[in-house]
Protein backbone atom coordinates (compact mmCIF):
# COMPACT_ATOMS: atom_id res chain seq x y z
CA UNK A 1 0.00 0.00 0.00
CA UNK A 2 1.36 3.40 -0.98
CA UNK A 3 1.74 5.77 1.96
CA UNK A 4 0.54 9.26 1.05
CA UNK A 5 2.30 12.14 2.72
CA UNK A 6 0.45 15.41 3.33
CA UNK A 7 3.08 17.46 1.50
CA UNK A 8 2.96 15.48 -1.76
CA UNK A 9 0.29 17.70 -3.39
CA UNK A 10 2.24 20.81 -2.37
CA UNK A 11 5.37 19.44 -4.00
CA UNK A 12 3.49 18.95 -7.24
CA UNK A 13 1.84 22.37 -7.12
CA UNK A 14 4.97 24.10 -5.79
CA UNK A 15 6.60 25.12 -9.10
CA UNK A 16 3.39 26.63 -10.42
CA UNK A 17 2.71 28.46 -7.13
CA UNK A 18 6.29 29.77 -7.09
CA UNK A 19 5.93 31.01 -10.65
CA UNK A 20 2.67 32.82 -9.80
CA UNK A 21 4.16 34.36 -6.67
CA UNK A 22 7.30 35.65 -8.41
CA UNK A 23 5.84 36.81 -11.74
CA UNK A 24 2.24 37.72 -10.81
CA UNK A 25 1.68 38.32 -7.13
CA UNK A 26 4.90 40.14 -6.25
CA UNK A 27 4.81 42.55 -9.26
CA UNK A 28 1.21 43.45 -8.37
CA UNK A 29 2.09 44.09 -4.72
CA UNK A 30 5.22 46.01 -5.72
CA UNK A 31 3.21 48.21 -8.08
CA UNK A 32 0.89 49.19 -5.21
CA UNK A 33 3.91 50.00 -3.02
CA UNK A 34 5.66 52.03 -5.72
CA UNK A 35 2.50 54.07 -6.39
CA UNK A 36 3.04 55.76 -3.00
CA UNK A 37 6.67 56.70 -3.76
CA UNK A 38 8.60 58.93 -6.15
CA UNK A 39 10.71 56.00 -7.38
CA UNK A 40 12.88 56.37 -10.48
CA UNK A 41 14.24 53.59 -12.73
CA UNK A 42 17.66 53.87 -11.10
CA UNK A 43 16.56 54.66 -7.56
CA UNK A 44 14.12 53.36 -4.98
CA UNK A 45 12.72 56.77 -4.08
CA UNK A 46 10.94 57.52 -0.84
CA UNK A 47 7.40 57.50 0.47
CA UNK A 48 5.26 60.41 -0.76
CA UNK A 49 1.81 59.31 0.35
CA UNK A 50 -1.00 60.22 -2.04
CA UNK A 51 1.07 62.72 -4.02
CA UNK A 52 0.98 60.64 -7.20
CA UNK A 53 -2.79 60.27 -7.02
CA UNK A 54 -3.25 64.00 -6.39
CA UNK A 55 -1.04 64.64 -9.40
CA UNK A 56 -3.25 62.36 -11.49
CA UNK A 57 -6.30 64.50 -10.63
CA UNK A 58 -4.63 67.53 -12.25
CA UNK A 59 -3.09 65.69 -15.22
CA UNK A 60 -4.70 67.00 -18.42
CA UNK A 61 -3.13 64.20 -20.47
CA UNK A 62 -4.69 61.61 -18.17
CA UNK A 63 -8.08 63.28 -18.62
CA UNK A 64 -7.74 63.04 -22.40
CA UNK A 65 -6.60 59.42 -22.09
CA UNK A 66 -9.61 58.54 -19.93
CA UNK A 67 -11.95 60.20 -22.43
CA UNK A 68 -10.32 58.20 -25.24
CA UNK A 69 -10.68 54.99 -23.25
CA UNK A 70 -14.36 55.61 -22.49
CA UNK A 71 -15.12 56.44 -26.14
CA UNK A 72 -13.22 53.33 -27.19
CA UNK A 73 -15.29 51.24 -24.80
CA UNK A 74 -18.66 52.77 -25.74
CA UNK A 75 -18.06 52.21 -29.47
CA UNK A 76 -16.30 48.84 -29.40
CA UNK A 77 -18.60 47.15 -26.87
CA UNK A 78 -21.82 47.15 -28.95
CA UNK A 79 -20.05 46.63 -32.28
CA UNK A 80 -17.88 43.72 -31.18
CA UNK A 81 -20.73 42.14 -29.22
CA UNK A 82 -23.29 42.10 -32.04
CA UNK A 83 -21.35 42.02 -35.32
CA UNK A 84 -19.41 38.81 -34.52
CA UNK A 85 -22.70 37.14 -33.56
CA UNK A 86 -24.20 38.04 -36.92
CA UNK A 87 -21.06 36.77 -38.65
CA UNK A 88 -21.24 33.53 -36.69
CA UNK A 89 -24.89 33.04 -37.73
CA UNK A 90 -23.81 33.57 -41.33
CA UNK A 91 -20.80 31.24 -41.44
CA UNK A 92 -22.32 28.44 -39.36
CA UNK A 93 -24.57 27.55 -42.29
CA UNK A 94 -23.35 24.61 -44.36
CA UNK A 95 -22.99 26.29 -47.73
CA UNK A 96 -20.51 25.65 -50.56
CA UNK A 97 -17.32 27.61 -50.00
CA UNK A 98 -18.25 28.70 -46.47
CA UNK A 99 -14.89 27.45 -45.17
CA UNK A 100 -13.15 30.12 -47.25
CA UNK A 101 -15.22 32.87 -45.62
CA UNK A 102 -14.56 31.48 -42.14
CA UNK A 103 -10.84 31.60 -42.85
CA UNK A 104 -11.08 35.08 -44.37
CA UNK A 105 -12.95 36.48 -41.37
CA UNK A 106 -10.50 34.90 -38.91
CA UNK A 107 -7.27 35.76 -40.74
CA UNK A 108 -6.92 39.29 -39.22
CA UNK A 109 -6.85 37.71 -35.76
CA UNK A 110 -3.61 35.80 -36.41
CA UNK A 111 -1.91 38.80 -38.00
CA UNK A 112 0.40 40.89 -35.84
CA UNK A 113 -1.27 44.00 -34.46
CA UNK A 114 1.85 46.02 -35.27
CA UNK A 115 2.02 44.81 -38.87
CA UNK A 116 -1.70 45.40 -39.39
CA UNK A 117 -1.37 48.86 -37.85
CA UNK A 118 1.45 49.75 -40.22
CA UNK A 119 -0.60 48.62 -43.22
CA UNK A 120 -3.61 50.61 -42.04
CA UNK A 121 -1.31 53.60 -41.58
CA UNK A 122 -0.30 53.35 -45.24
CA UNK A 123 -3.95 53.12 -46.28
CA UNK A 124 -5.09 56.07 -44.13
CA UNK A 125 -2.12 58.34 -44.81
CA UNK A 126 -2.72 61.69 -46.54
CA UNK A 127 -1.20 60.15 -49.69
CA UNK A 128 -2.55 56.69 -48.95
CA UNK A 129 -4.94 54.42 -50.76
CA UNK A 130 -8.14 55.66 -49.13
CA UNK A 131 -7.47 59.34 -49.74
CA UNK A 132 -6.44 58.51 -53.30
CA UNK A 133 -9.76 56.73 -53.88
CA UNK A 134 -11.74 59.60 -52.36
CA UNK A 135 -9.93 62.05 -54.63
CA UNK A 136 -10.44 59.94 -57.76
CA UNK A 137 -14.16 59.59 -56.99
CA UNK A 138 -14.49 63.32 -56.44
CA UNK A 139 -15.60 62.89 -52.84
CA UNK A 140 -12.78 64.96 -51.34
CA UNK A 141 -10.91 67.98 -52.71
CA UNK A 142 -8.05 67.57 -50.23
CA UNK A 143 -6.73 64.69 -48.14
CA UNK A 144 -8.78 63.72 -45.12
CA UNK A 145 -6.67 63.89 -41.96
CA UNK A 146 -7.33 60.37 -40.73
CA UNK A 147 -4.03 60.24 -38.84
CA UNK A 148 -3.55 63.89 -37.83
CA UNK A 149 -6.98 64.86 -36.50
CA UNK A 150 -7.68 63.88 -32.90
CA UNK A 151 -11.10 62.29 -33.36
CA UNK A 152 -10.46 60.87 -36.82
CA UNK A 153 -7.32 59.17 -35.51
CA UNK A 154 -9.23 57.78 -32.53
CA UNK A 155 -12.04 56.38 -34.67
CA UNK A 156 -9.54 55.02 -37.20
CA UNK A 157 -7.94 53.07 -34.35
CA UNK A 158 -11.40 51.90 -33.23
CA UNK A 159 -12.16 50.71 -36.78
CA UNK A 160 -8.88 48.78 -36.79
CA UNK A 161 -9.71 47.18 -33.43
CA UNK A 162 -13.19 46.16 -34.60
CA UNK A 163 -11.90 44.78 -37.90
CA UNK A 164 -9.18 42.77 -36.17
CA UNK A 165 -11.42 41.45 -33.39
CA UNK A 166 -14.41 40.29 -35.45
CA UNK A 167 -12.99 36.85 -36.24
CA UNK A 168 -11.87 36.14 -32.68
CA UNK A 169 -15.27 36.79 -31.12
CA UNK A 170 -16.98 35.08 -34.06
CA UNK A 171 -15.27 31.82 -33.06
CA UNK A 172 -16.56 32.18 -29.49
CA UNK A 173 -20.09 32.65 -30.78
CA UNK A 174 -19.73 29.69 -33.15
CA UNK A 175 -18.94 27.50 -30.17
CA UNK A 176 -21.96 28.86 -28.29
CA UNK A 177 -24.30 28.42 -31.25
CA UNK A 178 -23.33 24.75 -31.39
CA UNK A 179 -24.98 24.33 -27.99
CA UNK A 180 -28.28 25.88 -29.08
CA UNK A 181 -30.55 22.98 -29.97
CA UNK A 182 -31.87 23.04 -33.51
CA UNK A 183 -35.07 21.47 -32.28
CA UNK A 184 -35.85 24.75 -30.53
CA UNK A 185 -35.62 26.62 -33.81
CA UNK A 186 -37.69 23.97 -35.55
CA UNK A 187 -40.36 24.10 -32.87
CA UNK A 188 -40.48 27.89 -33.06
CA UNK A 189 -40.72 27.76 -36.86
CA UNK A 190 -43.61 25.26 -36.62
CA UNK A 191 -45.38 27.66 -34.27
CA UNK A 192 -45.08 30.36 -36.94
CA UNK A 193 -42.25 32.43 -35.42
CA UNK A 194 -40.40 34.58 -37.92
CA UNK A 195 -36.63 34.53 -38.29
CA UNK A 196 -36.35 37.74 -36.25
CA UNK A 197 -38.46 36.31 -33.41
CA UNK A 198 -36.47 33.08 -33.44
CA UNK A 199 -33.27 35.08 -33.20
CA UNK A 200 -34.62 37.15 -30.31
CA UNK A 201 -36.28 34.39 -28.29
CA UNK A 202 -34.15 31.33 -29.14
CA UNK A 203 -30.68 32.36 -30.33
CA UNK A 204 -29.98 35.23 -27.95
CA UNK A 205 -30.96 33.34 -24.76
CA UNK A 206 -28.85 30.40 -25.95
CA UNK A 207 -25.70 32.47 -26.46
CA UNK A 208 -26.19 34.78 -23.47
CA UNK A 209 -23.27 33.33 -21.44
CA UNK A 210 -21.01 33.78 -24.47
CA UNK A 211 -22.24 37.36 -24.89
CA UNK A 212 -21.30 38.11 -21.29
CA UNK A 213 -17.84 36.61 -21.82
CA UNK A 214 -17.37 38.58 -25.03
CA UNK A 215 -18.53 41.80 -23.34
CA UNK A 216 -16.03 41.36 -20.51
CA UNK A 217 -13.17 40.61 -22.92
CA UNK A 218 -14.03 43.63 -25.06
CA UNK A 219 -14.29 45.93 -22.04
CA UNK A 220 -10.89 44.91 -20.74
CA UNK A 221 -9.25 45.12 -24.17
CA UNK A 222 -10.79 48.51 -25.00
CA UNK A 223 -9.64 50.10 -21.75
CA UNK A 224 -6.14 48.63 -22.13
CA UNK A 225 -5.73 49.59 -25.79
CA UNK A 226 -2.17 50.34 -26.88
CA UNK A 227 -0.88 48.90 -30.16
CA UNK A 228 -3.45 50.44 -32.52
CA UNK A 229 -3.12 54.00 -31.20
CA UNK A 230 0.63 53.73 -30.80
CA UNK A 231 1.30 52.50 -34.34
CA UNK A 232 -1.20 54.76 -36.12
CA UNK A 233 0.14 57.83 -34.28
CA UNK A 234 3.78 56.71 -34.74
CA UNK A 235 4.17 56.70 -30.97
CA UNK A 236 3.31 60.39 -30.57
CA UNK A 237 -0.24 59.96 -29.30
CA UNK A 238 -1.68 62.08 -32.08
CA UNK A 239 -1.85 65.90 -32.28
CA UNK A 240 -0.65 67.31 -28.99
CA UNK A 241 -0.57 63.81 -27.53
CA UNK A 242 -4.35 63.96 -27.05
CA UNK A 243 -4.95 60.51 -28.54
CA UNK A 244 -2.93 58.65 -25.94
CA UNK A 245 -4.48 55.78 -24.06
CA UNK A 246 -3.83 55.19 -20.36
CA UNK A 247 -1.42 52.38 -21.24
CA UNK A 248 0.51 54.73 -23.53
CA UNK A 249 0.76 57.23 -20.66
CA UNK A 250 2.08 54.53 -18.35
CA UNK A 251 4.65 53.55 -20.95
CA UNK A 252 5.66 57.19 -21.48
CA UNK A 253 6.20 57.92 -17.79
CA UNK A 254 8.03 54.69 -17.02
CA UNK A 255 10.57 54.55 -19.86
CA UNK A 256 14.09 55.92 -19.89
CA UNK A 257 16.54 56.59 -17.06
CA UNK A 258 14.54 59.63 -15.90
CA UNK A 259 11.15 57.96 -15.89
CA UNK A 260 8.67 58.38 -13.04
CA UNK A 261 8.08 54.81 -11.91
CA UNK A 262 6.04 55.90 -8.91
CA UNK A 263 3.59 57.95 -10.98
CA UNK A 264 3.39 55.25 -13.66
CA UNK A 265 2.54 52.73 -10.91
CA UNK A 266 -0.25 55.02 -9.65
CA UNK A 267 -1.65 55.20 -13.19
CA UNK A 268 -1.52 51.40 -13.35
CA UNK A 269 -3.62 51.17 -10.18
CA UNK A 270 -6.14 53.64 -11.60
CA UNK A 271 -6.31 51.63 -14.83
CA UNK A 272 -6.94 48.47 -12.82
CA UNK A 273 -9.84 50.13 -10.98
CA UNK A 274 -11.19 51.48 -14.27
CA UNK A 275 -11.00 48.02 -15.83
CA UNK A 276 -12.72 46.25 -12.95
CA UNK A 277 -15.68 48.69 -13.01
CA UNK A 278 -17.30 47.56 -16.31
CA UNK A 279 -16.73 43.92 -15.36
CA UNK A 280 -18.69 44.38 -12.12
CA UNK A 281 -21.48 46.21 -13.97
CA UNK A 282 -21.77 43.43 -16.58
CA UNK A 283 -21.77 40.77 -13.86
CA UNK A 284 -24.52 42.66 -12.03
CA UNK A 285 -26.64 42.93 -15.17
CA UNK A 286 -26.17 39.23 -15.87
CA UNK A 287 -27.26 38.36 -12.32
CA UNK A 288 -30.37 40.51 -12.65
CA UNK A 289 -31.30 38.88 -15.96
CA UNK A 290 -30.71 35.35 -14.70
Amino acid sequence: MTHRRWFTPWLLAGPALLWLAVFNLWPAVNTVILSFTNAKPLGGGHFTGLANYRRALDDAQLTDALVNSVVYLLVCLPLLTLLPLLLALLVEKKLPGITFFRTAFYSPVVASAVVVGIIWGWVLDDRGLLNGMLHQLGLADRPVSFLTDRWLLLFSAIALTVWKGLGYYMVIYLSALGNVGRELHEAAAVDGASAVRRFWHVTLPGVRPAMLLVSVLISVSALRIFSELYVLSHGTGGPGGRDMSVVMLIQMYSRGFTGHIGYASALSILLFVLTVGPMLVLARLDRKGA
